[in-house]
């Protein structure tokens, strides 16, 4: 079994860094990313690869590779998946905001549809990777409705997640850690999984392709995503307490992270993790846990979100209180809105929920971030519904220069670790704004030392 053509189902955050580097690496694969969104597609083929709709370094040069040669994106789903002997599903699987599983579970309906479609449209033999985060299981649910809706056609479900860490993706998919690959352990199935483990061994050493059972690689998953969150919320609940004493989080953090067993990475304390998996995939696991009765490993791991819900609101607090317990018609300005450096990705960042409490208590938001869209940013606030639309926009500023946007701003709040932020001239942003001039660093990237030497009041988290 070898495999030849690809057909990728979604054109996201996943979908499409993941096929524009299997393309480079195995040219003589043709690859195609198919979407329903057709602005979106366009975005990938526009001939200006500064307008690709995702933002990740090194990503543009890996398209202008490819692209054209054997990487395609397209709109024609149905011809895509016909001629593919292999198709990854990569769509959204938000978490749900109705029904059983409400604010838990993974919303599965564009798994669903992908599968019936896939049914539906095959008329050979096909291998079927799943590439979404899924809650342990899905697999069989997929198989389920191929077995029963198909045309009598063969299909192998494989579960290949993904690693990626936003603003690094394009590393992490040419030297990553680990490739998981799991499927049946079959006979057809075993060499499913082998058909894809050739596919990676073009670039990736033999031994960093792992291959499971579908359950364990599927678990997998859910697993990696909310330890390395666990991390982040058991420094962050620290921090609090370093605040309260002599203690300095920084100090802690560089103490602890000597230790091999522990190790440095996601001990820094900041205003909160973001971005599209760690909430969703927690929350997925708390769900899957309290299906199986599990009440207590369910709430253990509920405890780390509601920690990360924590310190957003607490920052938030720390600005009003230190502002003299008013932000009332202050302007406020926010350096960062992604939820981390080097993305243009936007879900869960902790800027749009310290936001939200800033515009409760009718503060005045002014808004500078390199590479997400002032479209997006009012976009994220509607979405929480919490006032109008109208009024987001009166509210809020973007600002396409961040010296601009401190102009006569009472406070500085950094929600994102954008490396330009280091390299300001602050003298020059302390002299534009209010006085006392107030920095909130969120991210603990600044030197505190020489900004308060300019005679700014800083607030750093854990000291």
């Amino acid at each position: 079994m070898e495999i030849k053509k690809i057909c990728c189902i979604g054109a996201g955050y996943v979908g499409g860094p993941t096929m524009s580097v299997i393309a480079q690496q195995c040219p003589h694969i043709q690859v195609t990313v198919v979407d329903l969104n057709q602005e979106r597609i366009a975005a990938w083929n526009d001939s200006n690869l500064e307008n690709l709709p995702i933002y990740e370094p090194g990503l543009s040069d890996v398209v202008k590779e490819a692209r054209g040669r054997n990487l395609f994106f397209s709109t024609e789903i149905e011809k895509a998946i016909h001629e593919a002997d292999t198709i990854f599903i990569s769509v959204n699987t938000p978490t749900k905001t109705y029904g059983k599983g409400k604010g838990l579970a993974a919303d599965l309906k564009w798994i669903e549809l992908c599968a019936r479609q896939i049914a539906k449209v095959s008329t050979t033999d096909k291998i079927i990777v799943e590439k979404s985060t899924l809650p342990v299981r899905t697999a069989s649910t997929i198989k389920d409705i191929l077995k029963h809706t198909g045309n009598g056609v063969n299909f192998q479900i494989l579960s290949n997640p993904e690693f990626l860490a936003e603003g690094t993706a394009v590393q992490d998919l040419l030297k990553p850690d680990r490739v998981l690959i799991g499927g049946d352990q079959s006979e057809k199935g075993k060499e499913a999984i082998q058909a894809l483990v050739e596919v990676y061994e073009r670039w990736i050493p033999r031994e960093r392709v792992l291959t499971t059972n579908l359950w364990s690689s599927e678990l997998s998953k859910l697993t990696a995503n909310a330890f390395l969150a666990q991390r982040v919320s058991s420094i962050n609940s620290l921090s609090e307490l370093c605040e309260r004493t002599e203690a300095d989080i920084s100090e802690v953090s560089r103490a602890i992270g000597t230790d091999s067993r522990i190790g440095p990475k996601f001990l820094k304390a900041s205003v909160g993790f973001g971005g599209s998996c760690f909430q969703k995939d927690i929350l997925n696991l708390v769900y899957i846990c309290r299906t199986y009765g599990l009440t207590e490993v369910a709430e253990y791991w509920e405890q780390v979100i509601k920690i990360n819900d924590h310190q957003k609101r607490r920052f938030a607090t720390q600005i009003i209180t230190n502002l003299y317990n008013t932000v009332n018609a202050k302007k406020i300005t926010f350096l960062g809105w992604a939820f981390k450096k080097d993305t243009n990705d936007t879900r869960e960042s902790a800027a749009i929920y310290v936001a939200d409490h800033l515009l409760f208590e009718k503060a005045k938001l002014s808004v500078y971030d390199p590479k997400v869209t002032e479209q997006q940013m009012l976009a994220d606030l509607d979405y929480l519904n919490t006032r109008s639309a109208q009024e987001n926009q009166e509210l809020v500023t973007v600002e396409q220069d961040p010296y601009e946007a401190c102009e006569d701003s009472h406070a500085i709040a950094v929600l994102t670790e954008w490396d330009e932020f280091k390299d300001y001239d602050w003298q020059r942003i302390y002299d534009k704004m209010l006085k006392p001039a107030h920095i909130f660093d969120g991210r603990n990237i600044l030197d505190k030392e020489q900004l308060e030497k300019i005679g700014f009041k800083v607030f750093s988290i854990g000291s």
